[in-house]
């Protein structure tokens, strides 16, 4: 058993098993089920609620413990909402169904009178959270160093974790079709960045090594970095297996625990897929600089990014989140505007315009969390508990809600170096 998958077995979930009382959480109880009623009411879903029905119809969602959902959401707002669904307060049979018609009025779920009131109710992130080089091995190993065994029961066998690019409707690809959509979408990319024979290629956010195989493939050598022990033991052990079987030097893709901004050398093409997310706003123009200062000249940049709105980034980028609390330490969205306006301002990187597959992460989020509910057995015997099933197949089914609204959208964003 990790040191990660310690942390979330039986009897370390900090805080769960405290329901908030006293005189402050019962008054912002009243004000929460006042709002949150006012909300379903507007929306195509269905909550029973005892002998109550609220909404307009649509997916179900069943309070079973009103007075500790309604204690839950008043004290801790969104974070509450998530941790009732992880003790069992709440349920929904259909939960990407109900979720995704909370994500596309989530702007307008609060009135408009009382958002303005965002910055002294919504909690801030912790600093130990704040992606610095202090923080940023251990953000990541909250997520990554979980277990290997973990995300080899939902993931592809190219073990690609992000958005997958099916051929045609994405809603309509079966789940066979996952594997081969996910080495379109690595493929694009590599296109993207004109990586060919002879590339000298900057992967930044390792994955399991796919990205570098394939790049390989074409005769490129990669450096690819990562702060997961974890990730780089099994990235070696693919990218030995795949060299020895396909007839390359395994010595084209070298995988280095490194923080980005301590990469040295220059390349010919950098990548980094989904990485940025981890990033944190504070870090976004060290981000981009470091990565115009390796860019070899006439060399190009792929990247592929969860985005959000850019007004709803500037209203929630302060915000301490269940996904901060519980999945991505430190991590916050980009939107694509802001991505721009930073390359413009620190660095000689211009963005061409986006390729969007938001969509393509809906249904890949989906065939994720229908391999994760078939393997639960199995994740249990991993060491894992109850709650952790709950809590990631919420995390699962929260993030497709996302991109299924079009609350959240994923893009490819190709950069050149400006001629000036």
């Amino acid at each position: 058993m990790t040191v990660a998958t310690e942390r979330l077995s039986a009897n370390h979930w900090p805080g769960l098993d405290v329901v908030p009382s006293g005189p402050r959480s019962r008054f912002s109880a009243r004000i929460a089920r006042r709002l949150f009623i006012g909300a379903v009411g507007r929306l195509d879903v269905t909550v029973v609620c005892g002998d109550d029905t609220w909404g307009r119809g649509g997916p179900v969602m069943v309070i079973h413990r009103p007075e500790e959902f309604f204690l839950r959401i008043g004290r801790h707002q969104l974070i509450g909402f998530g941790e009732a669904y992880l003790t069992g307060a709440w349920d929904a049979e259909d939960l990407g169904g109900f979720l995704q018609v909370l994500a596309a009025e989530m702007a307008d779920l609060v009135p408009a009178s009382l958002q303005k009131f965002r910055a002294v109710v919504a909690k801030r992130p912790p600093r130990t959270q704040r992606s610095s080089t202090k923080n940023s091995r251990s953000n990541i190993a909250h997520h990554y160093d979980l277990s290997n065994d973990l995300f080899r029961l939902f993931l592809d066998p190219t073990l690609t974790y992000s958005s997958a690019l099916f051929e045609g409707d994405p809603h309509a690809a079966p789940a066979a079709a996952l594997e081969e959509a996910q080495g379109r979408k690595i493929e694009r990319l590599l296109d993207e960045a004109g990586v060919g024979p002879g590339s000298r290629v900057l992967e930044i956010g390792s994955g399991w090594g796919e990205l570098c195989i394939r790049a390989a493939r074409r005769g490129a050598t990669t450096t690819s970095l990562t702060l997961s022990v974890e990730q780089k033991a099994l990235a070696d052990e693919r990218i030995a297996e795949a060299a020895e079987r396909e007839g390359w030097d395994p010595r084209a893709c070298s995988i280095e625990i490194c923080d980005y901004r301590d990469v040295v050398g220059r390349f010919d093409a950098v990548v980094s897929v989904e990485m940025i997310e981890a990033v944190g706003w504070q870090y976004w123009p060290a981000y981009f600089e470091t990565i115009d200062r390796v860019l070899a000249p006439g060399g190009r940049v792929a990247i592929q990014a969860i985005t959000m709105p850019h007004d709803r980034m500037l209203a929630t980028r302060n915000t301490y989140t269940w996904i901060n609390k519980y999945i991505f330490p430190g991590g916050f969205l980009p939107s694509v505007q802001v991505v721009d306006e930073i390359t413009r301002e620190h660095t000689a990187l211009r963005m061409r315009p986006a390729y969007s597959m938001g969509q393509h992460y809906a249904r890949t989020l989906q065939l994720w969390n229908e391999a994760f509910l078939a393997a639960s057995s199995r994740v249990l015997e991993l060491g894992f508990d109850e709650t952790f099933l709950r809590m990631w197949h919420f995390y699962l089914e929260y993030s497709r809600a996302g991109f299924a609204s079009g609350y959240i959208d994923v893009n490819q964003l190709t950069f050149t170096r400006d001629p000036a």
